[in-house]
């Protein structure tokens, strides 16, 4: 990454960790705390009972407080990622981070706690002192070699997990790769010669784990900055001495000279072409520093094309990425009340993972999830956004704690406990993650057709930093100027479309009046128009083909911008243009439509939005199950607005649509299973996901009083059903917001 985007991206950080509610966390509460009676129960004098149920037996506090589902990841910033020893209060957004990524992929509640002390028994103290508060620590960021006293001296005082991510995070999924590549270079651990560059924590800690896994200790040889760590070497500490081997080699030259496998945790550059020669046939290569790791894959592949490689990296194969493995591991271990993390589960939770990777990716996963790895060198580590990751590691992980006897609660039907991990998460999350790495893989151009707006322009600039493709900008001659003051340095590599001086308009007025010509329109509104009116001038941009997609909507009200966009840009065959609004929650996610376009929409129109809005729910992740909302349930009571609504499901009866459906129904009636439960009749099996309203005014105000009010995030509208892509963005968007239609747009999730 260039010097400018590493600037850009600071300002962009220090902007989403300020905005709003400063910091990345709150404290929500999960029961209802809107009466006296709710207070009283929740406080005193109602709260008295579970303080005495817990004195009488102290497991009982799994049971009513949040204990069994409550991590923390503590740190003193000894050790702050790359950035060093910057002090405990410097670590707090760093761990605030970890905190939403135990949320994100496991469901994990977590609570960042940063202690002010480099004092080793100081910290023990402190944290061995909070085990009644939390279910799980997970420690952060702290230097060897204290981590790995204050890591053994809290396992053996506590009786709840306790892991140091740094070293055992890093070690199960770089174990993980490993066993995979040792699998298709038909090697066998017992007989590989492993060369470790390195002698941290996170080294360390893959030195241990793979002996566990049947390493002989005499097959790895782990080199620091002075060279090879040879027993009766001085110089070394005890946890590094425990890894030292007899051996001649003195150098890292040296001992990867017939090596099978290289693993570096140590500095860029470490490692060169010639060093890779000299390795074994078919060499292993984890080069696992970060940000850049100590040979680069295609410098080794350059030298070695028969060699596996794998990095800390994304941009490239087998990325050796913690998230795979943490939020996991503490889910399995917390939902068996585990002791510890002891060495079997970290291996289950290795395998698991390596299992997943060699497993074929259901039909159903592919189409969701946009998942098209297969098994094979350049895949030997599932994807973080792997959907099947939280049922299959926290299962592996919660048998082996089971098996080893630390689990205190153990699960007595692990295919109910499967079941119960994949409904714990939003399929949604995984599908918007995938639509990033999907914009990154086949970058397109997106069109911002309102380019002299701040926010369009920090938009337009993350859509370039983050890689997803070309921000093609629609402004005037100052937005260079206005792209320098929001710091970027080469403004001129931005691409800008100015009507003033664009040699294509002669040919955009061709087009425009072509079109609308025998709709009332001269030429010389055409020229005005392109000249004049962005929403024009883009539309007619993205008809010519210069951008794959358009956003627009800032600067005007939707019903006005989808008026222009229509002079230009047509329907879809056969198509009802119509917005959806995404309302996203914790573990569950509801598509509304129709919120933007159609006043009052016939039955055909209203079968038309179920059946596109079900696509875009199985684009997704989701199985949609439709209900057309009504005040009325089945008739009841009667009215003179239902027939429109009524005939919508005549009509999918004949087409013998593919997704559940139904109604009239009542919003309650289509998300309460009780109040479902009293019409035996109705055709859901579930819960409704896809809520299609029966008029424009309902549907509008239920949408913006849900973003208002409402506990979910939204998303949207998104505008489905034109011949192109184009999304209408609300006037109240932040850039993030419109970088993720961006993406949805060009990624043809949605359009």
């Amino acid at each position: 990454m260039s010097e400018e985007s590493n600037e850009q991206l600071d300002r962009e950080a220090l902007l989403f960790h300020s905005e709003g509610r400063p910091g990345k966390i709150e404290v929500v509460a999960t029961k209802p705390m809107a009466t006296q009676r709710d207070l009283a129960l929740a406080y005193s004098p109602g709260v008295a009972a579970p303080v005495r149920a817990i004195a009488a037996d102290p497991a009982t506090a799994y049971d009513y407080t949040a204990k069994g589902n409550l991590v923390a990841v503590i740190s003193n910033g000894t050790a702050i990622l790359g950035l060093g020893n910057l002090g405990a209060l410097a670590s707090k957004p760093v761990m605030e981070g970890k905190a939403v990524l135990f949320k994100r992929f496991a469901d994990v509640d977590s609570i960042d706690i940063e202690v002010k002390t480099e004092d080793v028994q100081r910290f023990i103290e402190c944290v061995e002192l909070l085990e009644p508060t939390f279910g799980g620590i997970n420690l952060e960021d702290i230097k060897s070699p204290e981590c790995f006293i204050i890591e053994q001296a809290l396992k053996e005082r506590m009786q709840i997990p306790v892991m140091h991510d740094d070293q055992h995070g890093t070690a199960i999924i770089a174990a993980a790769g490993l066993i995979n590549a040792l699998y298709l270079t038909g090697r066998d651990i017992k007989d590989t010669k492993v060369v470790m560059n390195g002698a941290g924590a996170a080294a360390i800690a893959c030195a241990q784990l793979i002996k566990s896994m049947g390493l002989p200790s005499d097959n790895l040889l782990m080199c620091d900055r002075k060279g090879v760590i040879w027993r009766g070497r001085e110089g070394v500490n005890q946890w590094q001495s425990a890894h030292a081997a007899p051996t001649d080699c003195r150098t890292l030259t040296e001992a990867l000279v017939g090596a099978d496998v290289f693993m570096g945790l140590s500095a860029a550059g470490a490692v060169t072409q010639d060093m890779v020669i000299a390795m074994a046939p078919r060499p292993i290569i984890f080069a696992m520093a970060n940000p850049d790791p100590e040979i680069t894959p295609p410098e080794v592949k350059a030298v070695r094309p028969d060699a596996i490689v794998a990095t800390g990296r994304s941009d490239y194969p087998n990325q050796v990425n913690n998230v795979l493995g943490f939020p996991f591991i503490f889910r399995g271990a917390l939902d068996v009340r585990a002791t510890g993390i002891n060495e079997e589960m970290k291996i289950a939770a290795a395998t698991a993972l390596a299992d997943l990777a060699r497993q074929q990716v259901p039909e159903e996963v592919a189409l969701a999830y946009g998942v098209k790895h297969s098994f094979g060198p350049d895949y030997i580590i599932p994807a973080p956004f792997d959907p099947r990751l939280m049922e299959i590691v926290p299962a592996a992980v919660a048998q082996a704690a089971m098996d080893s006897g630390v689990a205190t609660k153990p699960i007595a039907d692990m295919a109910a406990y499967r079941q119960c991990l994949k409904a714990r998460l939003n399929p949604t999350t995984s599908v918007l993650t995938l639509a990033y790495e999907g914009a990154r893989a086949h970058p397109k151009r997106v069109l911002f057709a309102e380019g002299e707006e701040e926010v369009v322009l920090r938009a337009a600039i993350a859509f370039k930093d983050g890689g997803y493709g070309t921000p093609v900008l629609v402004g005037r001659d100052d937005v260079p100027d206005r792209l320098r003051a929001l710091g970027v340095t080469d403004p001129d590599s931005y691409e800008v479309h100015n009507s003033r001086h664009s040699p294509l308009v002669p040919a955009m007025v061709d087009f425009l009046y072509k079109r609308l010509q025998r709709r009332g329109y001269l030429r010389r509104d055409c020229e005005r128009m392109i000249n004049q009116d962005r929403n024009i001038f883009g539309a007619v941009l993205l008809q010519l083909g210069e951008a794959d997609a358009m956003i627009t909507g800032i600067t005007r009200t939707y019903a006005h911008t989808m008026r222009e966009v229509r002079k230009v840009i047509d329907p879809a065959h056969g198509c009802t243009p119509f917005g959806i609004h995404l309302m996203v929650g914790k573990s569950h996610t509801v598509f509304m439509a129709d919120t933007t376009i159609n006043e009052r929409p016939t039955s055909e129109e209203l079968a038309d939005i179920a059946t596109q809005t079900a696509l875009v729910a199985r684009r997704m992740g989701h199985e949609p199950r439709v209900a057309f909302l009504s005040y009325s349930n089945f008739g009841n009571p009667e009215g003179q607005w239902l027939e429109n609504i009524r005939g919508a499901v005549d009509v999918l009866d004949t087409r013998r649509v593919e997704f559940e459906y139904e109604g009239e129904m009542a919003p309650d009636v289509a998300l309460n299973p009780r109040q479902l439960a009293k019409y035996p009749f109705a055709r859901l099996s579930g819960p409704a996901n896809v809520l299609i309203m029966p008029g424009l005014q309902s549907a509008n105000i239920s949408a913006k009083l849900l973003r208002e009010l409402g506990g979910d995030a939204v998303i949207g509208p998104m505008l489905v059903g034109m011949e192109k892509p184009v999304q209408i963005a609300p006037m109240t968007s932040t850039a993030s917001e419109l970088v993720t239609l961006a993406v949805l747009a060009a990624g043809g999730i949605v359009g």
